[in-house]
């Protein structure tokens, strides 16, 4: 169990979802992604995909509450089209300039838009760089967002990547310290709403573009909130370590790379070591440095990929063992700080 808490600490850290503390105001620069320049100005393309409701074997509620109790019958949706490896090469490619056409078939309907951005070095003269990226859109009636393969649904949410109303926009950050090149993966599900009054009308997009706010680069605690979590079970013995319906929760970004997670009394240890610090994350929710640097105290540091620590454990004594990269060592912290 402790290894496995471990696992899933690492890919907590790592997962690239982005919908918090989203700037307002001005940008420093934007994109409008419903015209052919802005499309051209990221390398997008959009594309396109109805969507079919399906029948589906389930689990019904056990006593746990889980899907855990009698076989039945549901509905699902295909195709799943938010995850990051799904393949749209046969989809419809909509020129951005007629992304108000009405698709969708009215009623009871469902939608997909996909692309797949670039970021320029620059836009309107604003250097892209270290910038934090926000991206609005607003579909008639309703939208989802999902960013890199992943929809954040912390507790509470109204708006960002969930819907957010009436024909409401949509609006959440999807990078953070971006560099110039870093490729960005955006779907919308459209849906016709409202779904409990199906309407005449159809599915299509008001507004779509990117906003460029000057961006804060320190690594930061954020709301938690619910990633994507799926289980392929081999063996049904997994059910005895990971339960039918897994959770598993986004508490800070803004890393370089992530590793080495160990418990303490106060809070979870682990290792940035490409930017040679631990940080520890108190179970108050909060993120501090405990320790930069933290793998390597030369002058040349930038010789090293990974300076920093990159790995924890604590001994029988409950002292902190760290595995320093760039000092090519293994040191023990004690408990005075010596």
């Amino acid at each position: 169990m402790k290894i496995l808490s471990a696992i899933l600490f690492t890919i907590l850290f790592s997962l690239a979802v982005f919908a918090f503390e989203v700037p307002s105001g001005k940008p420093e620069a934007s994109v409008d992604l419903t015209t052919l320049d802005g499309t051209k100005m990221v390398n997008g393309v959009w594309k396109y995909s109805d969507t079919k409701i399906i029948e589906t074997d389930f689990r019904a509620a056990g006593v746990d509450g889980s899907p855990t109790g009698a076989m039945v019958k549901t509905y699902d949706y295909t195709p799943k089209a938010g995850v990051l490896e799904f393949n749209d090469s046969a989809w419809e490619i909509v020129p951005a300039n007629e992304l108000n056409k009405r698709r969708g078939n009215g009623k009871l309907s469902f939608n997909w838009y996909r692309i797949n951005i670039t970021i320029p070095e620059s836009v309107n003269g604003f250097e892209t760089n270290g910038a934090t990226v926000v991206f609005q859109t607003a579909l008639d009636d309703y939208a989802e967002i999902w960013v890199n393969g992943e929809i954040s649904r912390f507790l509470g949410q109204q708006g960002g990547s969930v819907i957010s109303g009436w024909n409401a926009p949509n609006r959440l950050v999807i990078g953070r310290n971006v560099k110039a090149g870093q490729k960005i993966q955006l779907a919308v599900f459209g849906i016709n709403g409202p779904i409990s009054n199906p309407p005449t009308n159809f599915i299509w997009v008001r507004e779509a573009k990117l906003e460029f706010y000057k961006g804060d680069t320190n690594p930061m605690a954020i709301t938690p909130s619910e990633v994507n979590v799926e289980i392929v079970k081999k063996d049904e013995a997994i059910e005895k370590i990971v339960g039918a319906n897994p959770k598993v929760w986004k508490l800070a970004e803004g890393f370089k790379f992530t590793e080495g997670p160990v418990w303490t009394n106060d809070g979870l240890l682990f290792s940035d070591p490409n930017a040679n610090t631990i940080y520890k994350y108190s179970t108050d929710g909060k993120l501090s440095v405990f320790k930069t640097p933290s793998g390597y105290s030369g002058a040349d540091i930038a010789e090293y990929g990974q300076p920093g620590s990159n790995g924890l454990t604590l001994d029988l004594q409950g002292n902190l063992i760290i595995n320093q990269h760039g000092n090519r060592r293994i040191v023990k912290l004690e408990k005075d700080g010596s």
